[in-house]
Order: structure tokens, then C-alpha cells, then sequence
């Protein structure tokens, strides 16, 4: 039986395909581009242009050798990207090794004008002047001593070849020029756009500031005098005693309870939010996120002893949810139901209700205002939907706000959290701290 050789190779296709892949590799590896081979074609044929016209007295006879000596010549062109310096001084000692060896009368210009300009773009700019300074004289002297010609003959042969040259190296140093302007002009671009978003990155830090210092001035003193204020009035009142107590003064203790328990919870959560605009660490500041549904009992009392009672149901199971979202709950249903309290009326009743979805948690307040209260419209003027909006969308959520079919108002948030065995992802934007417009408005309540 005869015995298979399998071979493997790297591209998988066979040995055809590498035959075809290896020049170009090569190429790749010596920095030949194709733009760069057609140059150099280009240029060879200027050069055996160059040679048959390139006679004169004691010129060599024009044969084969005369020929591949000039293709030979525009060889280094190939190198001119990766090694533009080299690809110079190998045409300028071709050149020469051609003047000693085949000793036609050619010019040094159609072979010397592109590497010269390369070589003013990569900033050999002393080389490109000093080597073809160097074949204008020794030609001048050579054909001075060799033909005796006199100044306007010589002129009139070497000057446009000078001509050709010096444009040349002036065109490269113009480029060098033009790329280092454009290169300078970038990074000038780049620092300015630094400096910008430093000056604006100090410029909110001083408006955080601002605002910290504007709202501990404006809320801060009211209410910590609302908190003073509501506990003389109970040490007033005296020591709780259910027998004596009329019913007004039971209502009345448990409303001034109410108010000083309310405005102490709002003093912690106001330093915590001064805390976060003044960029304090996590050790001198609380998590902002701390209220989370775990407060909702406590938020329905303190709603219903202010005058609108709130019922809360639930549907489906309930399961954690994720810190973000359980804060951002909180927050739409503490704005809800203080909306009831402002809005609604006197006698004013709000149902709160939960449906724990799959992959979503679906809050719904609604309430049966039939009092004058507030128009929707005049209710959407200020920042409290908005805020309740931006909580929302803050955690990939959506949220609606609308009347009532039946009266009242209705607000529904549709928030999303991680469903039975899925990962609990933040939503796009949980992890931006709240806006300026959103502490505000949790801080004016």
C-alpha cells in the first residue's frame, strides 16, 4: 500500500497558493510597495532616455551593456519608503560606478530627482544638498578640462539639470514642511481639547460646590428648625398617656412625630447629597443609594398620617432586586404619593402596587384625588415627573404619568431587573450619580 503524506499548511488552502503568497511577502518584508516598483520603472526609462541621448566626445559606444547598466541604475528606488536616505546614496554610487565604468555623458537628474525629494521629506535635507552639489562640480570640472568649453556653453548645459534638482530638494522640504505644520497643528489641537475639558471639568466641580453650599444655606437651617420646632411642641405635649388623651391630641402627637421623624430622615439623606456633590469619599459619605423599597412601609405611615391613606399590594413573588433599581423605586413612589399629598385633595386615598414580572419590576401609584387639587398640566410644569422620568431611564427603565380614567392621577414605572438565573446587569445608566436637577427636586420635598 502506498503511503500518504498529508501536509498542513499555514493558510490552509495548499502549495499553489503559498507559490503565490511568498513575492508578496517578500515585498511586505523589504518595504517594497507597488507604487514604489512603478516609480522606479518610471525612472528607468527617463535614465535609457538619458542613455541614448547621452553621447559626446569620449563617450562610450551605446550596446547592451550600456542599456542594463541604466535599468540597473533605478534599482534602489525600490527601497525609497522604508530606507529613503539609502535608497539615495545607492543611486548616487550607482551613478558614479556608471560615469567610471560606462563613461556615457548622462545627467545625474533623472535618476537623482526622486530619491533627492525623498530624502527632503524625511528630513535628510544636508545630504539631499550636499550630493548632487557634489556630481554639479565634479561634472563642470570634468567637462571643463575634458572640452574647454566656455561659460555660456557650460551654463547652458548644466543648468537645467540644477534646476531639476534644486526644485526637487526644495519640493521635499516643502512637504517635510507642510507635514511637520500639520503634525504640530494636531497635537496643539489635541492639548487645546485637554485644557478644555479640564476647564470644564473644574468649572462643574465649582458648580457641584455651589449648589452643595446653596442647598445646605437654603434647606439645612429650615429643616433642622422644623425638627427642633416639632420635638418642643411633643415635650409641650407632655408624655404619651392613651387614657387621658383626647382624640386631637392623639392625632396631633402622632402628626408631630411624623414631621420630625420626616425632616430628620430628610437632613441625613440632604448631608449624604452635599456629601456627593462635594466629592467626598466613600468613608466620609454614604451610599446615596441606600433608600430602597426595604423604606416603603415606613414611607406609606408617614403618607397616611399626613392625611391620605395608602394601601400597597403586590403581585407575583417578590425577590431582590438590584440596589439601583430598589433606590430608584423608592424614589418614584416617594415623589408619587407626595404628589397625592400636594395635588389630590383633603380626602384623598393612593394604592401603591407592585408586580414583580419576569426580568421587571412594574410600579403603579394611582390615587382617587376628587378635591380641587392641581391640573396635570400645571403638575408637569415642575421637576417632579421629570425627576421620576430621569430615575427611570436611568436604569434602562420607561415611565408614564397621565389622569385617571375614573379621576386622580395614575403613575406607572416599568423598571427592569434580572429575571430567575439571570445575572443581575446594571441598567445603561446606573451608574451615573443622580442630576442636578433630580437631588434638587428630592431635596425640595
Amino acid at each position: 500500500m502506498a503511503r500518504q503524506t498529508r501536509v498542513t499548511y499555514l493558510d490552509g488552502v495548499g502549495p499553489l497558493n503559498d507559490v503565490a503568497t511568498r513575492p508578496r511577502q517578500l515585498l511586505q518584508a523589504l518595504g517594497i510597495r507597488w507604487i514604489d516598483a512603478g516609480a522606479a520603472a518610471l525612472v528607468a526609462i527617463l535614465v535609457e532616455l538619458n542613455v541614448v541621448v547621452g553621447g559626446g566626445a569620449g563617450a562610450a559606444p551605446l550596446n547592451t551593456r550600456a542599456y542594463v547598466l541604466g535599468a540597473v541604475l533605478a534599482v534602489p528606488i525600490l527601497f525609497r519608503h522604508r530606507w529613503p536616505l539609502g535608497s539615495l546614496l545607492g543611486c548616487s554610487a550607482l551613478v558614479l560606478l556608471y560615469y567610471i565604468v560606462d563613461r556615457r555623458n548622462i545627467s545625474p537628474a533623472p535618476l537623482l530627482c526622486l530619491p533627492l525629494y525623498d530624502a527632503a521629506v524625511a528630513g535628510y535635507l544636508a545630504a539631499a544638498i550636499a550630493i548632487p552639489a557634489f556630481f554639479m562640480s565634479a561634472g563642470l570640472f570634468v567637462v571643463d578640462v575634458s572640452t574647454h568649453q566656455g561659460l555660456v556653453s557650460l551654463a547652458t548645459e548644466f543648468l537645467p539639470s540644477i534646476a531639476v534638482l534644486a526644485l526637487a530638494i526644495m519640493l521635499g522640504e516643502v512637504v517635510r514642511s507642510r507635514r511637520a505644520l500639520a503634525a504640530e497643528t494636531a497635537d496643539r489641537l489635541r492639548l487645546a481639547g485637554e485644557e478644555r475639558e479640564a476647564e470644564t471639568g473644574r468649572r462643574v466641580a465649582e458648580e457641584r460646590l455651589r449648589i452643595a453650599r446653596e442647598l445646605h444655606d437654603t434647606v439645612a437651617h429650615s429643616m433642622a428648625t422644623i425638627t427642633v420646632q416639632a420635638g418642643s411642641a411633643l415635650h409641650v405635649l407632655g408624655p404619651e398617656a392613651p387614657a387621658a388623651d383626647s382624640g386631637r391630641d392623639r392625632n396631633l402627637r402622632s402628626a408631630l412625630i411624623v414631621i420630625r421623624e420626616t425632616s430628620k430622615s430628610a437632613l441625613t439623606e440632604m448631608r449624604t447629597t452635599l456629601g456627593q456633590l462635594r466629592h467626598e469619599s466613600p468613608d466620609e459619605s454614604p451610599d446615596l443609594r441606600a433608600a430602597g423599597l426595604d423604606r416603603l412601609p415606613a414611607l406609606c405611615e408617614a403618607v397616611t398620617a399626613a392625611g391620605a391613606p395608602v394601601t400597597v399590594t403586590t403581585d407575583g413573588q417578590p425577590r431582590p432586586v438590584p440596589p439601583a433599581v430598589s433606590h430608584a423605586a423608592y424614589r418614584i413612589l416617594q415623589e408619587s404619593l407626595t404628589n397625592v399629598l400636594r395635588h389630590a385633595g383633603p380626602r384623598a386615598r393612593a394604592s401603591v402596587g407592585l408586580t414583580y414580572e419576569t426580568g421587571a419590576l412594574v410600579i403603579r401609584v394611582t390615587d382617587d384625588g376628587q378635591g380641587p387639587g392641581v391640573p396635570a398640566g400645571d403638575m408637569a410644569a415642575g421637576h417632579g415627573l421629570t425627576g421620576m422620568a430621569e430615575r427611570a431611564a436611568a436604569v434602562g427603565g420607561t415611565f408614564s404619568a397621565a389622569a385617571g380614567p375614573g379621576g386622580g392621577f395614575e403613575v406607572t414605572a416599568r423598571l427592569p431587573v434580572a429575571g430567575p438565573g439571570q445575572a443581575g446587569a446594571p441598567g445603561p445608566g446606573q451608574a451615573a450619580a443622580p442630576g442636578a436637577a433630580t437631588v434638587a427636586a428630592d431635596l425640595a420635598r
